[in-house]
């Protein structure tokens, strides 16, 4: 088994290669399309890298994984896929985060079923590449669609858990849920002790390096949010009060609208280009209580 990450500096965010050497076969999780909100422009430098290096080993990439449908990136799926024919896979949980995009966005064409992916995993799943068996367990809370990919001792954990000087996740995106996301810890500090944690997002200290996996013994030792001591109701209130702090991420109107299809912009206009919406002067609390 091959694992190889690639960090995309400007979202902060850890793009996976995992492949099946004997089989030549991969699959690559998180890819970060990379956009730019003043020009309007998304740049393939990126993922390119990635993509180059599939071809460099050889390997057939035969899918692209999902952790969820990101709030800070743009996901290169679609992008993939229409390259490639790799399959896009990502949490039947999509659904409830499509709905609620919906809303938020007035798009009244968007299919809320999950149909712009080409799997939606529940709960114990699994996929099988090559002969590696990757299966998913389910860790809402961050996002109702996060999921956590294993294979053999790693574990692909999306947003949960990040170093340990950072903390975890943040809740407060709709359909959020801190309560959950504790529980989804627990689920994960639960694995075997030789699990390495594969993380979708570092943002070191100037001059720092990023790290791009942790253990589970580091993780439970020293992560400031949560430690086996930690009761529920102290981690809900401790990451309730420092939500209501955090601003949005800057790039959470563009990506959620690319992410909940794939990576797919939405339909082009009259003139042929695709346009992305931002709320003006108003809340995505607002937007989503106004359709309740």
């Amino acid at each position: 088994m091959l694992i190889e990450s690639f960090y995309e500096p400007d979202s902060g965010t850890w793009t996976h290669l995992l492949a099946d050497t004997g089989q030549k076969v991969a699959v690559i999780i998180d890819p970060v399309w990379v956009y730019d909100p003043v020009s309007g422009q998304a740049s393939r430098s990126f993922i390119d890298k990635v993509l180059g290096r599939v071809t460099q080993l050889g390997y057939g990439l035969e899918w692209v994984l999902e952790t969820h449908a990101h709030a800070d990136h743009l996901s290169a799926g679609a992008l993939i896929r229409r390259e490639t024919g790799a399959k896009i896979a990502i949490g039947q949980g999509i659904r409830d985060v499509q709905s609620n995009f919906k809303k938020i966005y007035d798009l009244p064409s968007l299919a809320a079923d999950g149909r712009q992916f080409d799997r939606l995993f529940a709960d114990g799943d699994e996929l099988r590449v090559g002969g590696l068996s990757i299966r998913v367990m389910e860790t809402p809370g961050h996002t109702r669609d996060s999921i956590t990919y294993l294979v053999g001792n790693a574990a692909f954990i999306g947003d949960t858990l990040f170093t340990p000087d950072y903390g975890t996740a943040r809740c407060d995106f709709p359909g959020g849920d801190a309560g959950l996301l504790y529980d989804s810890i627990q689920k994960i500090h639960a694995l075997p002790d030789d699990t390495t944690l594969y993380l979708c997002h570092d943002y070191p200290p100037e001059n720092g390096e990023p790290i791009s996996h942790i253990s589970i013994k580091r993780s439970k030792a020293g992560n400031i949010h949560i430690n086996p001591k930690t009761n529920r109701q102290a981690y809900i209130e401790m990451r309730e009060a420092r939500d209501a702090k955090l601003d949005l991420p800057k790039l959470i109107f563009p990506s959620i609208q690319v992410n909940i299809s794939a990576g797919d912009p939405p339909p082009a206009g009259s003139n042929g280009a695709h346009y992305l919406k931002i709320p003006f002067n108003t809340t995505i609390a607002k937007l989503l209580a106004a359709d309740d």
